[in-house]
C-alpha cells in the first residue's frame, strides 16, 4: 500500500510517500518513496521536493494556500519529471495519512477521517489554536483532491500519552475545571516517543510490557516522557506545548504569575504575553541570539559567548531535572533514549546533561557517544553503566504511514 504522509502547519506542508504492507512492517523494510517540503504556503513559497534515488528539485512558486501546495505536491508525484516507482497516477495513491496535533480526550489512538471525526477534531481547535486548523486544511484539500474513495486517517500527536494515569495529568487547581472545560496535561509528540519506544524494544528483542523508560525528544520543541511498561506515565508538555523543558522559542515551565506580573509592568496584552512565550523566549530569548543550539554551541566554543552559555546551560539543567524526576516517579528505568534533531545530533548537549549522573547510574561512553550522530542509532552508555543511554533517531511519518496502513485494514495496533 502506497501511503501519502502529510503534516500541515500553519503556512507549511510536509509530506512523504512510504510504500508498507504487513510483511513489510514485520521485516521493518518499509521503502520511502519520496518526500518534500512546502513553506511560506500563502505567498512566494519555498518547495523543496525529492524522489528516492533521484537529486532533490527546488523551486519558488506562488502557492495560495493548502490546497494548492497539495495539488502542486500530488502534480509532481504523478509527472514523469518525479520518477517514483509504484506511483503513475493518483489511483496508485492508496491512503492519506494525517499528523493532527491535539485530539483532547476524545481520540486515544488513529482513527479513519469521517465527517463526524472531522467535527471532533474542529472541537479541539481551542485547545491548539495555531495547530489543529492548519491539519483540518490538509484534511479538506486531501478529500477534495483525492476523492472520497481513497481513505484517509487522521493519527494524533496526544493519543500516545492517554495512558497516562489522573496522578500526572490533572492540575492542582479546582477540579470544576478539568469537568467543566478539560483544563489538564495532554502531552506532545507522543508519535515520536511512542515510535522511540517501539524501535527501543525490537533493537533489544524485549516486549511491551517490560519497557521501563524516558525518552527526551529534543528539537526546536522539546518534551520528555516516563514510559512505563510500554505506556506513557507521565510527560513534560501539558495542556498546550508551551510547558515543561526550555525550547527554541518556547519558555517552558515558568510561574504562572508572571504573566500577570508583565501585564502589568509592559502593557502587554495577554495575547502578546502568549506570543512571546511561545516565540520568543527558550533558547531565542536568553541568548538574544538565535534558538539554533548549533549556533550556540558555535558562539560559545568560538566566542566564549556568556548568554549563549547561559542558554544551554539552562536548556540542559532542565533535562536533568526532569530526568530526575522521572526516575524517581518510575522507581528506576533500564534505559535513557535520546532523539529529535539535537537529541539525535548533538553529542555535546547529550553529554551536559548526562554529566555528574553516574551515582544514578548512567554514563556515558564518550567515543560511543561522539560516533553516534547524522541518522545513527545504539547504545552511547558505558558497558558497566546501571542505567543504558541510547540515541534513536525518531521517524514519525513511518509511524503515521504504519497505523494508516493498519486503521485502513481494521487491524490491531502492535506497538
Amino acid at each position: 500500500m502506497n501511503i501519502l504522509v502529510l503534516n500541515c502547519g500553519s503556512s507549511s506542508v510536509k509530506f512523504q510517500i512510504i510504500h508498507t504492507d504487513l510483511e513489510l512492517i514485520e521485516k521493518n523494510e518499509d521503502k520511502l518513496l519520496a518526500s518534500g517540503t512546502i513553506e511560506r504556503v500563502g505567498s512566494q513559497s519555498l518547495i523543496s521536493l525529492k524522489a528516492a534515488g533521484q537529486p532533490k528539485i527546488k523551486q519558488a512558486l506562488p502557492l495560495r494556500d493548502h490546497r494548492a501546495a497539495l495539488d502542486h505536491i500530488l502534480r509532481w508525484i504523478i509527472s514523469p519529471e518525479s520518477k517514483i516507482d509504484c506511483v503513475k497516477s493518483l489511483a496508485d495513491i492508496h491512503a492519506v495519512g494525517h499528523r493532527v496535533v491535539h485530539g483532547a480526550e476524545k481520540f486515544k489512538k488513529s482513527v479513519r477521517i469521517d465527517d463526524d471525526v472531522i467535527d471532533q477534531i474542529e472541537d479541539c481547535i481551542e485547545l491548539a489554536p495555531l495547530h489543529n486548523p492548519a491539519n483540518l486544511k490538509g484534511i479538506a484539500a486531501a478529500r477534495e483532491l483525492l476523492g472520497p474513495g481513497v481513505p484517509q486517517v487522521a493519527v494524533f500527536d496526544t493519543a500516545f500519552h492517554s495512558t497516562m494515569p489522573a496522578t500526572s495529568y490533572l492540575y492542582a487547581i479546582p477540579y470544576q475545571m478539568y469537568r467543566r472545560h478539560r483544563v489538564r496535561r495532554y502531552g506532545f509528540h507522543g508519535t515520536s516517543h511512542r515510535y522511540v519506544a517501539y524501535r527501543y524494544r525490537q533493537l533489544l528483542g524485549m516486549k511491551r510490557e517490560e519497557i521501563n523508560i524516558i525518552t527526551l525528544h529534543l528539537g526546536n520543541g522539546c518534551s520528555a516522557c516516563a514510559i512505563k511498561r510500554g505506556e506513557s506515565f507521565d510527560t513534560s508538555m501539558g495542556l498546550t506545548p508551551l510547558e515543561g523543558l526550555v525550547m527554541g522559542t518556547r519558555g517552558g515551565d515558568m510561574d504562572p504569575s508572571i504573566i500577570e506580573f508583565i501585564h502589568h509592568k509592559e502593557g502587554m496584552s495577554i495575547p502578546d504575553i502568549d506570543t512571546m512565550l511561545n516565540k520568543q523566549a527558550g533558547l531565542l530569548g536568553i541568548s538574544g541570539l538565535t534558538n539554533d543550539m548549533r549556533e550556540l554551541l558555535d558562539e560559545e566554543k568560538e566566542h566564549q559567548d556568556r548568554r549563549a552559555k547561559l542558554a544551554i546551560d539552562i536548556f540542559c539543567i532542565r533535562v536533568k531535572k526532569y530526568l530526575g524526576a522521572y526516575l524517581a516517579e518510575l522507581g528506576g528505568a533500564e534505559a535513557v533514549v535520546f532523539t529529535g534533531g539535537i537529541g539525535e545530533n548533538s553529542a555535546m548537549i547529550r553529554e551536559r546533561i548526562c554529566g555528574r549522573m553516574e551515582w544514578f547510574g548512567l554514563q556515558l561512553d564518550k567515543k560511543k557517544n561522539a560516533a553516534t550522530v547524522n541518522g545513527k542509532e545504539g547504545e552511547i552508555s558505558t558497558a558497566d553503566a546501571r542505567l543504558k543511554a541510547y540515541v534513536i533517531p525518531t521517524n514519525e511519518e513511518l509511524l503515521i504511514a504504519r497505523d494508516t496502513f493498519r486503521t485502513v485494514k481494521n487491524l490491531p495496533r502492535r506497538w
